[in-house]
């Protein structure tokens, strides 16, 4: 089968997005799932963190899913929110408009831009819940906030929270990337704690309002940067630390920045995840999934705006020293 798309990300965790709506696709679940794991492949396939289905809705301008490079099926995708909030606002010619994901029809839109010359999206990051059960997490009691969990380890604290996918963020001096990662491994192989897997992240103090995370993403690793991860860390360092509610909180990350808004109304919690949904290149991959293998074809680059966005990036990286 061809298959059009256009490889994307944002703050450099990227994506495979497939337009459902303009090209009239039916893939069965397996094909997606196999799609995932022959094209996200970073040594075989096109090399992702995952692949984002842009279908119709009834309920919004249209509907994201998006599956990991493992096979699995995310609730949620900030990052990949934002690139699809990129794709379906310029298809339509608005400015803001509605995505349907797993668990809620969110508003997304054009906002200033955070950096020179990156457009850049909001993304409503929620529902939130402090709820154990929501991740699912098993633990006995009715919040996990700023605690130990043993059976993972002892010389970290964790906030437990779901936005909605699941997380655990620790508040951290320094981010050791390969303690994370053992920490990241060890917590997606606890099934009597987590029974569906959980996104890891550490989280450093750069200053006031500004912030360093690194997360371990269940299904994927280490990646450059996770939208929900960061949206979640915002709001567990605005609890626990000295960020404050309603201001935007700079977020660096591997692959970039972003800017997190923490809200509270009527004692729920929201947050707005603005940032790049920036186009690599768009291409056309003609797949057999039975034989296993793809070629890809019609690959055209845009170069001006990966430019732009390395400009982005340099600027992130002498935050934290890079």
């Amino acid at each position: 089968m061809k298959i059009p798309f256009i490889k994307c990300h944002g703050s450099g965790n990227d994506f495979i997005l497939v337009d459902e709506i303009e090209n009239d696709f039916s893939f069965t679940e397996k094909e997606r799932e196999e799609l995932s794991l022959l094209l996200c492949d970073r040594e075989e396939g096109i090399g992702s963190d995952g692949i984002l289905f842009v279908m119709p809705s009834e309920k919004a301008e249209g509907r994201m899913r998006m599956f990991n490079s493992d096979g699995t099926e995310a609730e949620m995708c900030g990052n990949g929110l934002r690139c699809v909030a990129r794709h379906m606002i310029e298809k339509l010619g608005k400015s803001e408009i509605a995505i349907e994901t797993e668990k809620a029809v969110l508003p997304v839109s054009q906002v200033d831009e955070i950096f020179p010359d990156i457009d850049t999206f909001s993304v409503m990051i929620e529902p939130v819940s402090f709820d154990p059960v929501s991740l699912p997490m098993n633990v006995d009691s009715e919040k996990a906030v700023d605690v130990e969990i043993p059976p993972l380890t002892e010389k970290r604290t964790f906030t437990a929270l779901s936005v909605p996918n699941p997380h655990i963020v620790s508040i951290v001096d320094t981010v050791d990337q390969d303690e994370l990662s053992a920490v990241g491994r060890k917590a997606n192989d606890l099934p009597e704690v987590f029974p569906n897997g959980v996104n890891v992240s550490y989280v450093q103090i750069l200053e006031r309002n500004k912030i360093f995370v690194r997360t371990y993403e269940r299904g994927v690793g280490l990646t450059n940067a996770c939208g929900t991860a960061m949206s979640a860390s915002s709001l567990v360092s605005t609890i626990l630390g000295p960020n404050d509610l309603d201001t935007p909180i700079v977020v660096v990350n591997k692959g970039g920045l972003v800017n997190c808004v923490v809200e509270k109304e009527e004692g729920r919690f929201s947050i707005q995840l603005r940032g790049n949904g920036t186009n690599v290149y768009q291409a056309v991959v003609n797949v057999d999934l039975k034989a296993r293998i793809y070629t890809v074809s019609e690959q055209t680059f845009f170069e001006e705006e990966n430019k732009t966005y390395e400009k982005l990036e340099a600027f992130a990286a002498s935050e934290i020293g890079g």
